[in-house]
């Protein structure tokens, strides 16, 4: 049997220790608002434990009340962090009202005369219901992560051997006895204790890694892929196209008199100018497309199973749209043009080899008269 008063002292020294980790890990890093209610949460969880290890030693009757809203307002900061982490709008107007009523039930009850293994199962009820939210939160998606599975399983687990110990409380009987369903959760608890805890400290900085490998794949200024993140990107379509022999068509785009613009209007202008491009393409690029800044006022597009015609149609639909796209300068508006200069890869070509003939395209749009689409020469035939 487990002695349940020392098991409360090892979880709640165990959870203090957590928050104590988290603000070391926390401190002198990047603000971080969802760690910072895990850790106060983690903090409040242990407080609560260690007031349940300390009320028969101390004896008072209000103690009980003060050790369930300590758990309940633990358990909403932990729902908070959730909230936070995953970007829900507007949670604090639900949050705050379940957290309000439900220390408020807790005290009329401690108030009324219930017993301490009535309000436990009271608080254990409210408990059981964040524990459901949080795995709700971490398991809704299809495309959640397998550290996000874990996590979530644990809470539905968790909040699975509360219920069934609130119900052999209430209902005086169940799958196990009061006791053992008592310990059951109080295992259920450990394991919270240990996954969760390392659990959403892994989540955010799985969080972070990602965020940084956008950043690297990023041009800050546009948002869309750098030169490095566009390259890869168009080699590995590539192979793909060359192994499943599909079309992979090329533009090369260029801002006309992108220079006349910084000139006459200022680099702010130039660069609002590129956020307008970007903004646009972005409208109208397909979502197995790839569109990427390759430097300056140079970009390049990638269209995975095009032939040469739909890849035609598709630099004038860009052209069309860059044309109807408004820049707000210091004097009136201004309407760019791009030049646009298409190839479609040889089966057996390379990718410097197609954006050099990508290139000369864009070029002879250029001498041609700007704003503009022109095909690029056909591979030359090895004798």
């Amino acid at each position: 049997m487990i002695d349940i008063q020392t098991f409360l002292l090892a979880l709640g020294i165990g959870n203090v220790g957590f928050a104590i980790l988290m603000a070391g890990y926390t401190h002198g890093a990047a603000p971080s608002a969802g760690l910072r209610l895990w850790m106060w949460a983690r903090l409040g969880i242990g407080v609560s434990q260690l007031i349940g290890w300390a009320r028969p030693m101390l004896g008072l009757p209000l103690v009980a009340g003060v050790e369930g809203v300590s758990w309940i307002l633990a358990m909403s900061l932990e729902m908070a962090a959730y909230c936070v982490f995953f970007g829900f709008p507007r949670w604090g107007r639900v949050l705050l009202p379940i957290t309000l009523l439900s220390s408020a039930i807790v005290l009329a009850a401690a108030h009324g005369g219930a017993n301490h293994i009535q309000l436990s199962a009271l608080v254990g009820a409210v408990v059981a219901l964040f524990a459901m939210a949080m795995a709700w939160a971490l398991l809704r998606r299809r495309s959640a992560s397998l550290l996000q599975r874990i996590i979530g399983i644990n809470d539905a687990l968790f909040a699975a051997a509360v219920v069934i110990w609130v119900a052999s409380v209430w209902l005086g009987k169940g799958p196990l006895d009061h006791s053992g369903a008592q310990q059951a959760a109080y295992l259920a608890g450990y394991m919270l204790m240990i996954v969760n805890g390392f659990g959403f400290l892994l989540l955010c900085k799985q969080k972070d890694d990602t965020h940084m490998a956008k950043l690297a794949a990023t041009d800050s200024l546009t948002g869309l892929y750098n030169r490095h993140a566009f390259l890869v990107r168009a080699d590995g379509a590539r192979v793909v196209a060359q192994r499943q022999r599909t079309g992979l068509g090329l533009l090369m785009i260029d801002i006309d008199h992108f220079k006349q613009i910084n000139d006459r209007w200022g680099h702010a202008t130039g660069d609002e100018a590129l956020v307008v491009f970007a903004r646009t393409a972005r409208g109208i690029v397909r979502d197995h497309e790839t569109i990427g800044r390759l430097g300056g006022e140079e970009f390049a597009l990638l269209l995975p199973g095009a032939d040469l015609d739909e890849a035609v149609q598709a630099a004038e639909r860009l052209r069309l749209a860059i044309r109807e796209a408004t820049i707000v300068t210091s004097g009136p508006s201004y309407r760019m043009t791009v030049s646009i200069g298409v190839v479609v890869l040889d089966p057996h070509e390379d990718l410097g080899g197609a954006m050099a003939r990508a290139d000369h395209a864009l070029y002879a749009a250029k001498r041609a008269g700007r704003d503009r689409v022109e095909i690029g020469e056909l591979v030359r035939k090895r004798a």
